[in-house]
């Protein structure tokens, strides 16, 4: 169903509404605004198969011009405006952006990008006008709110995080199908995920990635309504799944540790009784984080691992997750297969490369070196995850290859150290790296964001390297500790390359 089809179905029902500010989009306006926006391209000599970029925060604007992109044919890349200047512009340029559509408070960034995107003809601005920049609103003034005669469907193509390099371009296909056809995540949210007219959907991540604007365009696809957080707060979570009765939303693992570390009386003081489904998904997710999240919300947890490269897809219920503690899942998109450094493959309970077979190709845009980089000589394909499954094909993650720490010869897995330290009452955040040394090539070092209330120092460091090895195998214990931010991007994944290249001061070290 398209989305003209859907706004005489639905009217002035809510399509969107921002948790904060309450700005509202009913289907109505969504179809008006967007219409006009699809105009707007085809005046300005969009056609279908170019390229714009969107360079705004969690805001409403970015729904209508997200829409009129979509139902014009175009490939549109939201830009992680938490990236430094540099990367931005790199995005712009390098997607080949002939519009950059941004938001006043973002318009240094804009103008940065535009000085180094030739591709570009121009850009809009949304909000105040601050500086001559020609606005959006403005534009589209006295365009019809008709839609174009020409729609297709268009697609995002999102960058990968930058968290291991320059951020990489997933290159989507156009299928040039009629606007209304919908993609795929569309028809697996109503089929597999229960979606449809009766869902509120919480989306509290950032826009730019691919799962929460994703995620938000399904529902709407679904007849849904979604409610778009400017930023994640936990208690704010769950104030409006109260608030609106959501039934479904979709988190990262730190969202829950940060709502499971909410005082008691603001957790009880809330009903989150309308959960039907909490889908969650982009990092590894510790067991006993998950246990509590399961003892809390109910069997209403579902996880799923893929890439927006669109590769293999895992999906586990909180039924089979409880008899396969820490899994994400088995294939129900390509074939896993578990390979060594050489290529064998190996059998289940060995820890290897996860590959993916019979899924579609991919390419990183502009980049032919890192795509063929992702595949082997078989066709297979990979993220760069380590792991392994069980007899039964089930998959177990445990680390990307970029961030094993090989220490005397021994492979350590972060995330095993940092499950262990993440619900101790004095840790808000952990990453752990490996840092160079002399002895043992790398040594385990823990970064640690201290809560409010905790002192940091050396007693703390103490109590956590004791507290951890009680946990988990002595040589994997840290034997350094630092106590300072723990940098994520907002969709939950450590920057553990700024760490490493951070200068330290060692707080604790054990000989």
């Amino acid at each position: 169903m398209n989305l003209t089809e859907l706004a005489a179905r639905y009217e002035e029902k809510p399509a969107i509404v921002m948790a904060e500010s309450g700005d509202t989009l009913t289907y109505r306006q969504l179809e008006a605004r967007s219409n006009q926006i699809a105009q707007l391209f085809r005046t300005r000599g969009l056609t279908p198969g170019d390229h714009i970029a969107i360079l705004m925060e969690n805001r409403l604007d970015v729904f209508p011009v997200v829409w009129a992109a979509q139902r014009t044919g175009l490939l549109y890349t939201p830009v992680n405006w938490h990236l430094s200047a540099e990367e931005a512009a790199y995005i712009v340029e390098n997607c080949g952006a002939k519009l950059l559509i941004h938001s006043a408070s973002l318009t240094a960034l804009a103008e940065g990008a535009e000085q180094s995107a030739p591709a570009l003809r121009g850009r809009l601005m949304v909000g105040e006008d601050e500086d001559g920049t020609e606005l959006l609103a403005a534009a589209v003034a006295d365009l019809p709110v008709d839609p174009v005669l020409d729609q297709t469907e268009g697609y995002y193509m999102f960058y990968s995080s930058g968290t291991t390099g320059r951020p990489k371009g997933i290159v989507p296909k156009l299928t040039g199908n009629p606007f209304g056809t919908g993609m795929s995540i569309d028809h697996l949210m109503g089929s597999a995920f229960g979606f449809g007219p009766e869902t509120v959907y919480l989306s509290p991540g950032p826009l730019y990635h691919a799962a929460p604007l994703g995620w938000t365009i399904g529902t709407v696809r679904n007849g849904g309504t979604a409610i778009v957080m400017e930023k994640f707060d936990p208690e704010l979570t769950l104030q409006l799944v109260d608030e609106f009765k959501v039934t479904h939303a979709q988190f990262v693992p730190t969202m829950f540790v940060r709502m499971l570390k909410l005082p008691d009386d603001i957790r009880s003081r809330y009903d989150v009784s309308s959960f039907r489904l909490l889908v969650h998904a982009a990092a590894p997710c510790p067991v006993e984080v998950k246990e509590r999240m399961i003892e809390w919300f109910g069997p209403k947890l579902v996880e799923f691992y893929s890439g927006s490269e669109g590769t293999g897809f895992f999906m586990i219920d909180t039924l089979n997750w409880l008899t396969h503690r820490g899994s994400v899942g088995r294939a129900v998109r390509g074939v896993v297969h578990i390979c060594d450094d050489a290529g064998n493959e190996l059998g289940p309970g060995e820890i290897g490369t996860v590959w993916f077979s019979d899924t579609n190709r991919f390419e990183y845009h502009g980049d032919p070196e890192k795509t063929a980089d992702a595949f082997n000589e078989k066709g297979w394909n990979t993220l760069g995850d380590l792991g392994h499954v069980d007899e039964e094909g089930y998959l177990y993650l445990s680390a990307r290859r970029s961030d094993l720490i090989l220490s005397g010869g021994v492979n350590i897995y972060p995330q095993e150290v940092e499950d262990a330290l993440t619900l101790h009452p004095a840790v808000l955040d952990v990453a752990v790296v490996g840092l160079p040394d002399d002895e043992m090539g790398q040594r385990v070092h823990a970064v640690i964001q201290p809560a409010a209330d905790a002192v940091a120092g050396p007693a703390l460091a103490s109590e956590l390297i004791a507290y951890c090895r009680d946990n988990v195998a002595h040589y994997k214990t840290p034997r350094s500790i630092t106590f300072e931010v723990v940098p994520r991007l907002p969709s939950g994944k450590i920057l553990r390359r700024e760490l490493m290249n951070r200068d330290r001061n060692v707080t604790t070290e054990l000989r």
